[in-house]
């Protein structure tokens, strides 16, 4: 894969493979690629039934990479999910023995559902892909992703992910309930037994690290720093806003953009990427005062709102060749 054709191509057998399995909701693969390509974790926020664990293991099996899911219960312990020493009594010492995080892809499946403490266990995985266990340090795969689901409406026996959780996500999507012609297919193809992935050739490791390095090169132009720059500061000046975006944040979006850049076939970003990607990078990211959702605004309102009042750059679409 040297130029962008070749990555178009390989960012398309993706998005074909999947649409095997996954009917319709080619924009959540989308963002899901993005996220990958960018090195960000996903918390996929829905009700039971859309398909969240299904997307996340296709995904995993169309990259070629290795996928383990955790159920996240009030009962789980640190040690379970990023693992714990072990003494052996043949060697008279203690061997490290790896959690699940140890993988490619982990679905964290309700990980609301979890302690805050075994929550926490999941901060260092996600930043700086490293687990810490009795002062001894063990890195993570390269490909490390977290895909977390949660059930927004459920909140009985629910720990909610605190700020510092939530700004590990890079994004935070929603499948939503398929379309009537959609869920017809859907049924039938449940219904005749193709909804197992066919035999496919994965992308493998080796073209996973030329599309992550295709996407680090593509072009952020000036105007389009500025641009990210002022969504993120003007998050900070909303009334009802008690704390915005932080500078993590803004790095994400700009990041996030050219990996989408990439993923529509081009190798420069524009303005329309980063309005495209400002409410699922950003919105779960603000603290927000709590009669503001007792008049009927979410926080993904609120970025819409922002994306309204700050002014869109005209530049920024040359391209480097």
């Amino acid at each position: 894969m040297n130029d962008v054709k070749d990555v178009s191509d390989g960012i398309a057998a993706i998005k074909s493979s999947m649409a095997q399995v996954i009917v319709g909701k080619s924009e959540v693969i989308d963002l899901l690629l993005t996220a990958f390509l960018s090195e960000g974790h996903v918390l996929i926020e829905d009700v039971p039934g859309v398909g969240k664990t299904l997307l996340a293991k296709t995904f995993a099996q169309c990259m070629g990479l290795v996928f383990r899911r955790i159920q996240f219960t009030p009962d789980l312990m640190p040690a379970d999910v990023t693992g714990t020493s072990i003494f052996n009594q043949k060697t008279q010492d203690f061997e490290f023995r790896p959690g699940p995080v140890f993988t490619d892809i982990i679905l964290a499946d309700e990980i609301n559902r979890a302690t805050p403490r075994t929550q926490s266990s999941l901060l260092e995985c996600m930043e700086e892909r490293q687990v810490t266990v009795d002062g001894n340090t063990y890195l993570l795969s390269g490909n490390f992703m977290v895909l977390a689901t949660q059930n927004p409406v459920e909140l009985s026996g629910t720990f909610p992910l605190p700020e510092a959780q939530m700004d590990r996500f890079l994004m935070r999507i929603r499948i939503g309930y398929p379309s009537k012609e959609e869920e017809q297919r859907i049924v039938l193809r449940f219904e005749k037994g193709t909804h197992v992935l066919p035999e496919i050739k994965p992308l493998g490791i080796e073209e996973i690290a030329r599309l992550k390095a295709k996407a680090r090169e593509v072009y952020l132009s000036p105007e389009i720093v500025d641009y990210v720059a002022e969504i993120s500061r003007q998050t900070r000046n909303l009334k009802v806003v008690e704390i915005g975006v932080s500078p993590r944040a803004t790095l994400a979006l700009a990041r996030a953009c050219k990996s989408y850049a990439l993923i529509q076939g081009r190798s420069y970003v524009i303005p329309d990427d980063a309005k495209h990607l400002a409410v699922p990078v950003l919105s779960h990211r603000l603290m927000v005062s709590q009669d503001m959702f007792y008049r009927g605004r979410s926080q993904e309102d609120l970025i819409r709102e922002v994306l309204e009042s700050v002014r869109v750059p005209v530049g920024g679409r040359e391209e480097i060749v």
